[in-house]
């Protein structure tokens, strides 16, 4: 109920805002300062948002928690979709989600409301390799395949050099 009273309230306090500056400054300024607001944000985003990915890829390096680099990024993908759509009220929230301060308050806030479980890093874990490498998954220097033993029925076929290798049953 609460997202369907929020799509109702935003239009109508975007066009009570319009009108009122509009009045007071005329509508060519009005169009210019949405114009020039959704420029600038643009740049911005921009910038934060290389930031936050430049963050988010240290967290994943240092195997540290993403969710705060992550909730940054979703809250700088918000702001760029506040400042693109064209208003005053949507314009003043979406420059504050820009500010660092305000996203980390804001992702405080969201914490307290969100519980989690936990997260893995990766798939799973591979034990290393006798050579101090590790398989990849897709690594074409690795077959994987199913084997089974076949016990040997006569010893004295191994060393005759014209018995099958073992590697087949015929």
């Amino acid at each position: 109920m609460w997202l369907f009273a929020l799509f109702v309230a935003v239009p109508i306090i975007e066009i009570a805002l319009f009108i009122q500056v509009g009045g007071l400054i005329g509508l060519w300024p009005t169009l210019l300062i949405v114009v020039v607001t959704a420029i600038l944000g643009t740049q911005l985003v921009r910038q934060q948002g290389a930031l936050a990915l430049s963050q988010l890829r240290q967290s994943f390096a240092e195997l540290n928690d993403p969710s705060e680099p992550l909730a940054h990024g979703a809250l700088i993908l918000l702001s760029g979709a506040l400042l693109l759509t064209p208003g005053f009220f949507t314009d003043t929230v979406g420059f504050l989600l820009l500010i660092p301060a305000f996203r980390s308050f804001a992702f405080r806030e969201l914490r307290k409301r969100i519980k989690v479980q936990g997260f893995v890093m990766g798939q799973h874990t591979m034990p290393p390799r006798q050579d101090g490498f590790r398989d990849q998954p897709g690594d074409p220097t690795t077959i994987d395949g199913e084997w089974q033993e076949i016990d040997q029925e006569d010893d004295s076929a191994s060393n005759d050099p014209q018995a099958p290798s073992g590697w087949t049953r015929h």
